[in-house]
């Protein structure tokens, strides 16, 4: 693909998923579509083994638009970030196709070592405001992670992510259409934990008020026993 081709694809990406651009013009003053652009550049070079060249060319563009992505990073088609200050990327990261990053995310690694460092994000995933991905582990495709989540492990395909450690919800194995990436209803374990532990409270104290009363019934009851015993002798 020429540069015009990929440029007017990008452009038409930015439009489709940000409803405040207006304009086509617009969209060359949106800091995502640098970044995306002077990435493949910088990937191109880092492929021709011109690595000092690539990760200059790459923190200029870190300094133009507080979207850091490494140069060997391996990005596929559709891939949008909106709003896209603080996102990081690591070097040996991999991004399918149609992918969409908000925020302050992060595709990083755990340490220093050597070799395949860091995530797998799959076709049609959504990662969400402040999300952490950190490992060497793949995010299945149509995956949504949830706002501040941080992943440490694997993540099956068509499934949610959410909470600190990431947790995930299940479900049912159906595909997320392209229309429900929605970063704000999501579920919340936490919370379903949370009232699953007051739900439960409620039937132990509605138990023991049952057990109290009938406590108290068998006090007054041998009390009238005695009360009886007394008076016939």
């Amino acid at each position: 693909m020429g540069l015009i081709s990929f440029i007017r694809e990008e452009m038409a990406i930015v439009r489709e998923r940000d409803p405040a651009i207006k304009s086509n013009m617009e969209v060359f003053l949106y800091p995502s579509f640098k970044a995306v652009v002077r990435h493949r550049i910088a990937h191109r070079l880092y492929q021709k083994k011109h690595y000092f060249l690539a990760r200059w060319y790459s923190q200029r563009t870190v300094r133009k638009t507080g979207i850091e992505i490494h140069p060997g990073a391996t990005i596929g088609k559709g891939f949008f970030i909106d709003h896209g200050n603080g996102v990081v990327i690591g070097e040996t990261a991999i991004i399918g196709e149609n992918v969409t990053l908000y925020q302050g995310v992060t595709l990083g690694g755990t340490g220093k070592e050597k070799g395949k460092r860091h995530p797998t994000i799959g076709d049609n995933v959504m990662i969400s405001v402040g999300a952490k991905v950190l490992g060497s582990f793949t995010v299945g495709e149509n995956s949504k992670i949830g706002a501040g989540s941080v992943v440490l492990s694997e993540v099956p395909p068509n499934s949610t992510v959410v909470g600190v450690p990431g947790r995930v919800v299940k479900r049912d194995n159906m595909k997320v259409p392209r229309e429900e990436l929605d970063q704000v209803h999501l579920p919340d374990p936490v919370l379903n934990d949370l009232n699953d532990l007051r739900n439960e409270n409620m039937r132990l104290k509605a138990e023991l008020e049952k057990l109290h009363l009938t406590q108290t019934e068998c006090i007054k009851l041998l009390q009238k026993t005695e009360g009886k015993s007394e008076k016939e002798s």
